[in-house]
């Protein structure tokens, strides 16, 4: 876990999503330490101004799989990379895809200074972002993916 840019380690929930604010761009995503569970991970991802979490788990077999919405089927992942690559395409269960790795290394350079999209296909998205800022986030989401609190502030 240690070699994947995206980690951050036991930084906690408050400081995540302080970490995804920082950067603020619609599909941002990192993983940290879960803050309740041992041995499991969140992956976090900003959508409209919230912050959606996902824990990974792995199984006795040594995949990797992500709590997703209700009714989409389990995925099962070799590697957390690979997990990610899947997640980076839309309609996979969570509230968008994952589009702009926040790297601990690079997170303090703020936001879009040396953070590249996941991606190639980013354009899409980047042209609905201010469409998609202005509806709520959708409650389907926040059945297994925990909409964490409201990080809109005024001005943005």
């Amino acid at each position: 876990m240690e070699n994947l840019p995206v980690y951050h380690g036991p930084i906690g929930k408050e400081e995540g999503e302080r970490r995804l604010a920082q950067d603020g761009r619609n599909g941002s995503y990192l993983v940290r330490n879960s803050d309740s569970v041992p041995d499991v991970y969140c992956l976090c991802v900003l959508c409209r101004g919230y912050v959606y979490t996902y824990r990974l788990h792995k199984d006795d077999a040594g995949s990797w799989a992500a709590e997703t919405s209700p009714g989409v089927q389990k995925r099962y992942f070799r590697k957390i990379r690979n997990l990610i690559t899947a997640f980076q395409e839309p309609e996979q269960g969570i509230a968008m895809p994952l589009l702009y790795p926040v790297t601990a290394q690079r997170r303090a350079e703020g936001p879009g200074k040396g953070l590249s999209p996941a991606s190639s296909d980013q354009n899409v998205y980047q042209q609905d972002q201010p469409q998609l800022q202005q509806t709520p986030p959708p409650k389907q989401h926040a059945a297994k993916g925990q909409r964490n609190r409201n990080l809109k502030t005024e001005g943005r």
